[in-house]
């Protein structure tokens, strides 16, 4: 699945995402989505989330 489109993220989803001191190095960090903070539809960078850990990045991979 797109982790650039808004529509393929749910809560509860497992998901890996990039924060943003890891953006340069590209390493992800995997979790549960508590809130989707993205508004739009899709973002071409990924999908801004919450995770249940409190941890806020884009979706990169969806489990």
């Amino acid at each position: 699945m797109d982790g650039t489109k808004r529509i393929n993220i749910k809560h509860g989803l497992s998901v890996a995402i990039v924060l943003k001191q890891d953006q340069q190095s590209g390493l992800l960090t995997d979790g549960i989505v508590r809130d989707i903070l993205t508004k739009s539809p899709n973002h071409p960078h990924g999908i801004k989330v919450r995770l249940m850990s409190g941890e806020v990045g884009r979706v990169k991979e969806i489990h």
